[in-house]
Formats: structure tokens, sequence, C-alpha cells
């Protein structure tokens, strides 16, 4: 028997009504913002990811799904905000007016050892606002990010919030680092040991317990603590955190939060549930100023987020009651389709017996698949009736056949 291949998951029927929830959620907040969605392809060039994503990150040099074809080299999407970029670019929306805000919903591809709520392809859905520098923008999307949790009734959230500083500020604090780390290198793990050279923010990101022992040390937490960020990037940060108490969300500054993408600065951010284990991040984002020039554009200040849908649908609760309105018992097929069809057209779901089997073996059918029986048998059919069966009581009613839907309604 051919299996689904590891770390990827069936979304079954029962499951669906759970993504149909949060894919409809995001329409409802995000469009309320004036967010508009789109729809990238799931591969691209693979340079799109090197250059976006940077080669010093864990997903390009260890997760990406990478094949060849005609002597190009494609790769299925790590993350979606390179291909948003891309498209940015490509369809000239520099030319539109300012901001252009964008959300996203979709499948995800990494190489990675799977777990609860991680698989090999995932799903995230996630919004991006390019070409406004204010700090309103950061504190926008954050906020967004708790309506929509909210929406989906995630109350129970921490959020966190850093600030990386502009290119100069980064390259005081990589300096520092780099140095207070010096004397520790044989004791961090060989991803440390490579990000030092690469990109030494990155190493505050590991999840390693001998390497967060490490960042415990005085000395070295004197240094992620201090503050680097200049007067700019202060005062951009300080009016971020103004909004969010504006807004009354609450949040909590951790400085050594760095995420794991090379191409944030300033504002970076997470969110995390309470009700998760130790991989508690339900949405990740930050500031990528630099993102949309690196990848070929016009200096265009960004601002975005992602989550992960597998955490969030572990997180809400799920769908009980999915049965349909109602169920056309008869043996007359061709009544049985004209009625069904008929509660359709009125906004009811609705479905038959195809088989026209005898009337117990409908009725124990529909007591299974829906909340009303309607049965249209010989004598509802020559007394031009209808009889409405409500299957969670068990009364029933007899109708006039002109009067059944204004009744169900």
């Amino acid at each position: 028997m051919i299996q689904a291949q590891k770390g990827t998951k069936d979304i079954l029927p029962q499951e669906s009504a759970n993504w149909q929830k949060m894919e409809a959620a995001g329409l409802e907040v995000f469009s309320k913002a004036g967010f508009k969605e789109i729809r990238t392809p799931i591969f691209e060039a693979t340079e799109l990811f090197a250059r976006g994503v940077g080669d010093s990150t864990d997903i390009v040099n260890k997760e990406m799904y990478t094949f060849e074809k005609s002597e190009r080299s494609l790769t299925l999407r790590p993350e979606n905000t390179a291909g948003v970029v891309r498209a940015y670019i490509e369809h000239g929306f520099h030319r539109l007016p300012q901001p252009v805000k964008l959300w996203y919903k979709g499948p995800m591809f990494r190489y990675e050892r799977p777990q609860a709520g991680r698989q090999r392809q995932f799903h995230q859905i996630g919004v991006e606002m390019f070409g406004c520098a204010e700090p309103s923008a950061d504190a926008e999307v954050i906020n967004l990010a708790v309506k929509y949790l909210n929406n989906l009734g995630l109350n129970d959230l921490e959020i966190e919030i850093n600030s990386l500083g502009c290119s100069e500020c980064r390259k005081k604090y990589r300096e520092a680092i780099k140095e207070v780390l010096k004397p520790y290198l044989a004791e961090l793990c060989e991803d440390c040991n490579f990000r030092y050279e690469k990109n030494p923010l990155r190493i505050l990101d590991c999840k390693v317990d001998s390497c967060k022992k490490i960042f415990e040390k005085e000395e070295i937490q004197k240094v992620i603590l201090g503050d680097f960020i200049c007067d700019d990037c202060k005062a951009h940060f300080d009016t971020v955190q103004e909004y969010l108490a504006a807004l009354n969300i609450p949040y909590k500054r951790n400085k050594q939060l760095v995420r794991g993408l090379d191409y944030y600065n300033r504002t970076v951010f997470e969110i995390k549930s309470n009700n998760l284990g130790s991989q508690n991040a339900v949405c990740g984002g930050g500031r990528y100023d630099s993102l949309v020039e690196t990848l070929g554009g016009a200096t265009t200040p960004a601002v975005g987020w992602a989550m992960g849908m597998e955490r969030l649908n572990s997180l809400i609760p799920q769908a009980v009651d999915s049965r349909l309105d109602a169920f056309v018992i008869s043996q007359d097929t061709t009544q049985a389709i004209k009625f069904a069809n008929e509660l359709r057209n009125n906004g009811f779901s609705a479905e038959f017996d195809y088989s026209n089997k005898k009337f117990k073996k409908q009725l124990d059918k529909a007591a299974k698949a829906a909340k009303y029986a309607v049965i249209l048998m010989d004598d509802e059919i020559k007394s031009n009736t209808v009889t409405i069966k409500n299957l969670d009581t068990s009364e029933q009613v007899n109708v006039s056949q002109n009067e059944y839907i204004k009744y169900l309604k």
C-alpha cells in the first residue's frame, strides 16, 4: 500500500471545517484593514530564497526541497515572504499608492524532523505591508495578528517584541556578540560555530540546551541585555510600544529575540500560546526594510508576519456539528432529486439516497447525516405534502409542499 510521505498529512473531511474556519477568519479580519489576498506559485527560482531568506539560515542550508529542471534550479517555497516580495517587484506594485497591504495562505515545504505541529509540508497564513517606514505599520500588523487569533477564540497569548536596530546597529551588536562568545566557541554546537562567522546574531536563536546555558553566563547576558540601537531606531521602537499600549495589547521586551531569518531589522516579534509545549510560538514576524532592494526592487520599507496553521489547528476548538441541514427520504428518485435541489437553491445543505433503499434504511442514514428528514413517501406525494422530522427530538410535522421551505427557514 502506498502511504502519505513522512512529514505530510491528509486533511480529512472531518477536519476541513477547522481549516475553512481559519481561512475565513483571515479573509474577515484582514480585509477589514484593507489587506488584499495574493496567491504566489508553490515553487520559485532557488536564487530567490538563497538571496532573500539568507544563506546562513538552516532553511537554505538544510531544509529546502530543491530540484533541477531544464538546467534551472527550482525550490518548493519554504516560506512566502520572499515570493510575495518577488511578486511586488515583478508586477510593479511600487507604482501603486503605498502602503500595499497583502495577505496569503497556503502550503510551504521544509525538510526537517516532523514533530507535533510541524510537518515537511505545512501551511502558513501571513500578512505583508510594503511602503510604510512608520512605527504605526509595525503596530498595525501586530494588532492584526492578535485580532486574527482572538477571532479564532485564542486569547491566552504572550507577545514578545525586540528591536534589532538598523544595519549599523546590528554591525556593532554582532561584533560585541562575537567578542564575548569567542572564548566559548569550542563548547558551542556545530550550527553555532557556523553562525559565528555568517550571522552571529542567530546564535541567540539556538535551541540546544548546552548553548542556552552558555548564553546565561553573566558576561554574555550583559552584552545581550545591552542597548546597541541608535537614537533613530530607539525612537522608532519606543513609538511602536506607545501604539501597542494605546491598543491595549500587552507585551514584554525580550532582548534575546532575533528571529530565524536574515532579512529582519528593527522591530521583531513573536506571539506565543500558553496552551502549547516548549514549541509554543504561533506567530513570528518583523520589519524587513532591505529585502525588496536585495531582490532587485527599489528601496522599500516592509513589515509582516506568518503563522503555522497546523499549530493553530491544534489550539482552536474542533468543529462538532458538520451535519447537513436536511436529508430527503423518498422512494421516487425523481422527487428526491427535485426536492434536494430545491433545498440547496434556498440555502440549505441537502442530500438524498442515490440507491433508493427501503424507508428504514434511508431514515437511519438521514439520522447520521442530517438535522432534519424531509419525507416524501407515497402518502405525501398523493396529498401534495411533506413530512419534516427533527432528527434530534424525533418530533415531526406534515406541511404543504408550498410551505415546507418557509417552515424549515
